[in-house]
């Protein structure tokens, strides 16, 4: 999908910092397809694009509510049954790339569990009873501003993938 963002906008996001910059680029993505990613929407975007979805919803996720949430709010599939974690490496991630692949490992293991609908104490409880994922949300916490460098950098090396710029 041709997704055009103005370089003045493009000039200050990057000024702003690096999620400034991601964040302009998936925003306007979403926005070109109506606000939600589907099954319906997906085909419209380049691989760069979904990946940069999916690299925006694990951040939000995670770290909003770490892996358990990501799991629970049904994004598993997209994020771990994807070749999601592959692109992330593609991209230059080698190490955000090694979480998400343990954090599908876990995800195979008790994703039928993490998925049961159950009341907002009944999910808190979660977090004490899978208690491996701390060490996952710890280690992407500590990663992520470089991984939303290296996410950033990869946009600008292959703005085309992404968007067209106008003046």
């Amino acid at each position: 999908m041709n997704i055009n963002i103005n370089e003045q906008d493009i000039i200050q996001a990057a000024q702003a910092g690096n999620d400034a910059f991601v964040d302009l680029f998936a925003q306007r993505t979403l926005d070109a397809v109506g606000g939600e990613l589907t099954a319906d929407t997906m085909p419209q975007l380049t691989a760069d694009q979904i990946t940069l979805l999916a690299y925006q919803t694990v951040k939000r996720e995670v770290m909003e509510g770490g892996f358990i949430q990501l799991i629970y709010n049904g994004y598993g599939p997209f994020i771990f049954l994807n070749p999601f974690a592959k692109a992330m490496r593609l991209w230059g991630a080698k190490d955000f790339c090694n979480l998400i692949y343990d954090a599908r490992r876990l995800y195979e293991e008790h994703g039928e569990e993490l998925t049961r609908e159950r009341t907002d104490e009944e999910f808190m409880a979660l977090y004490e009873q899978f208690e491996q994922f701390d060490e996952l949300d710890d280690g992407f916490i500590d990663m992520e501003p470089e991984v939303t460098s290296l996410v950033a950098h990869y946009i600008d090396e292959h703005l085309d993938n992404f968007a067209t710029v106008s003046k």
